[in-house]
């Protein structure tokens, strides 16, 4: 019953193309061509597994990736360096189960030995209070509200509260470690710098 939280595999992009798009209206639907740039650009992209089934994912950005979300536009206008969670998908049969803590706890000990802030968004218009109550349970606070412009095509108009978080860690490790970071085990690395390895 424990739950595994790993990269994302090339031929699991159909299974978590259905996952988003049954998902409901509190996710952004995706269609196949921006999955894959997510697959291909995204700092951090990594699934959820219970009993060896995928359970969800997560999809994250760092402030220097130029996404093209105006959310994330948000952010960056905002803040020098942070840390953006742009989509995290539990399976309706999973919630309330701690994927959805799982996620969160992985992908802050990802971000916090690199930035300061970790940021996300929650859709107003859509019975956010569970998500706004989760997400305050993990220190986010609401930075300001941000309605989507119509470039944004489906989700034209949708008001979203934009949270941050500062994380604590980060100053410190900057202090003593700056660019450097150790290679250890336990430490989370970059999805590019795992397929860099792998190509050498």
């Amino acid at each position: 019953m424990s739950i595994v939280v790993r990269d994302v595999r090339e031929h699991e992009l159909d299974s978590v193309l259905a996952l988003n798009n049954a998902a409901g209206p509190a996710i952004l639907p995706l269609d196949a061509s921006r999955l894959r740039r997510f697959y291909d650009n995204a700092e951090y992209f990594r699934i959820a597994e219970r009993d060896g089934a995928m359970t969800g994912f997560l999809v994250g950005f760092g402030s220097d990736a130029g996404h093209d979300s105006s959310n994330f536009a948000w952010f960056a206008e905002r803040y020098p360096a942070f840390f953006y969670i742009d989509r995290v998908v539990v399976a309706s049969r999973r919630r309330g189960g701690g994927v959805g803590r799982a996620f969160y706890a992985d992908v802050q000990s990802y971000a916090e030995l690199r930035y300061p802030v970790l940021a996300c968004e929650v859709f107003v218009e859509h019975d956010s209070d569970p998500a706004r109550l989760f997400h305050g349970s993990f220190g986010f606070h609401e930075a300001g509200q941000h309605v989507m412009p119509p470039r944004d095509g489906a989700s034209a108009g949708v008001r979203a509260s934009m949270l941050t978080k500062e994380l604590c860690s980060y100053a410190w490790v900057r202090e003593h470690y700056g660019d450097g970071l150790p290679d250890a085990p336990w430490m989370p690395v970059a999805r590019h710098a795992v397929a860099g390895r792998e190509a050498r």
